[in-house]
């Protein structure tokens, strides 16, 4: 992984792991340890499946550029379907605040976005390479 891969790795994870304190800290006073443990949780599960999904598509971007595209559809589709099979098994948990789970995991994954665009904007990428000869001959 490159220096700005695990950069912008970090640059998504900390605001969102930030994110999720706040949401325990908040959980925790609405809902008592059960808000806190689900908070927690919710928070765990967004950084890691955006980060894997993150470091996948980074990896195929190097690797298979033409694919980029339908890797990163299949890769949201198959995050959605995990998070759908997460879901009915803990339907009807008592291990933790479901409200408190589903909000965080909403919240979370709203500041994750946020901080991927704010970090792909930052980011100084070439999309040209510089000193490469313009003509086709």
């Amino acid at each position: 992984m490159q220096s700005n891969d695990v950069r912008n790795l970090v640059s998504c994870a900390v605001p969102t792991a930030a994110a999720g304190v706040v949401a325990a800290v908040i959980s925790g006073v609405l809902a008592g340890g059960k808000g806190v443990i689900g908070a927690a949780f919710g928070a765990v599960l967004v950084i890691a499946f955006m980060g894997i999904g993150l470091v996948v598509l980074q990896r195929t971007a190097k690797s298979l550029p033409q694919l980029f595209q339908a890797m990163g559809l299949m890769l949201y589709t198959t995050q959605i379907l995990l998070l759908a099979i997460f879901l009915a098994v803990f339907k009807h948990t008592t291990l933790f605040s479901t409200k408190a789970f589903a909000f965080t995991l909403v919240a979370s994954t709203l500041v994750w976005i946020a901080a991927q665009a704010r970090a792909h904007m930052k980011a100084k990428i070439l999309y040209v390479e510089p000193g490469s000869s313009g003509s086709a001959s």
